[in-house]
């Protein structure tokens, strides 16, 4: 099963999507794109936020 992270739960009208075969594939993927997109630091929290938000398709 595919696991899934839509930012735009965490960061309002944002549309990008990270899917991966586990939680970390995805975090990675989001990491980057946090920072890319969003200019923002990876911390303990936001991680935490991240796994909360993991869904499986």
């Amino acid at each position: 099963m595919t696991k899934v992270l839509k930012c735009g739960e965490l960061m309002p009208g944002c549309p990008y999507e990270a899917r991966g075969e586990t939680d970390g594939e995805v975090i990675e993927q989001a990491a980057s794109h946090a920072k890319k997109a969003h200019s923002l630091e990876t911390t303990p929290e936001l991680a935490d936020q991240v796994r909360a938000a993991i869904r499986e398709e």
